[in-house]
């Protein structure tokens, strides 16, 4: 099996047929195309084997230090990076570390703390329905939809706020995946099985869809030696 460095510790590539050795770079780093007028769109989620995102509200328990080198990597692929309001507000979000990236709360409420590091760096900015509430007009907001979001719009109407972005990453959480998928705008899946049970009522990937089949292509699998499972699944 090939070996892939990630952090000084090994991982092994699982999927597909190994030829050489790769790394997070070969692994995630790739250009993605942009699709129909819009970005391409890849979300990172992490699940427990039974299908929870969350423990106690927050996924950081399911994590580990390779996933967290994942995220990183994708984060650096990105050119914007979309988060719903609530996942903003349990999950701590700070600034990306990627110079100039920018990240995009998504919000129907507009009920969104504005004086975190987050906005005050100018990193942040909102993703609302044309008619939602007022907002400081000192924040960047990309309007679009009435009543409701309209994602797709929303997505090709970015560059109102980055550089002609190509590659946007949705962390979640669930609400906005199945909002998403709703909107048929899933183009990738970067998905780290945990090796944990986690019981609770926490949700599943998505939430709120309505139901659809999606069909994905397995790009690669590779696991690590606390049996941590990294998939990258491709829309077809």
């Amino acid at each position: 099996m090939t070996r892939v460095t990630c952090q000084d510790r090994l991982v092994r590539r699982v999927f597909p047929e190994p030829a050489a050795v790769a790394s997070l770079d070969e692994l995630y780093g790739a250009p993605r195309p942009r699709v129909a007028g819009r970005p391409w769109v890849g979300v990172c989620m992490v699940s427990s084997l039974d299908g929870s995102v969350v423990v106690d509200g927050r996924s950081k328990d399911l994590g580990s230090e390779h996933d967290t080198a994942v995220l990183a990597r994708l984060r650096l692929a990105a050119d914007v990076i979309i988060v719903g309001a609530s996942t903003v507000r349990q999950e701590g979000y700070a600034p990306p570390r990627k110079r100039g990236q920018r990240l995009g709360v998504v919000t129907g409420s507009g009920r969104v703390d504005m004086s975190t590091d987050l906005f005050t760096s100018g990193a942040g900015f909102l993703v609302m329905a044309e008619d939602g509430p007022s907002v400081d007009p000192a924040i960047d907001v990309v309007r679009a939809g009435r009543e409701q979001i309209d994602l797709p719009l929303a997505l090709r109407r970015l560059d109102e706020v980055a550089n002609e972005p190509t590659f946007v990453q949705a962390e979640g959480g669930p609400h906005l995946n199945g909002a998403l998928l709703d909107a048929d705008c899933v183009d990738e899946l970067n998905l780290t099985v945990s090796p944990l049970l986690s019981g609770g009522g926490g949700p599943r990937l998505t939430s709120g869809a309505e139901p659809a089949l999606r069909r994905f292509t397995l790009a690669h699998l590779i696991v690590d030696d606390e049996s941590f499972a990294f998939t990258r699944w491709v829309r077809r």
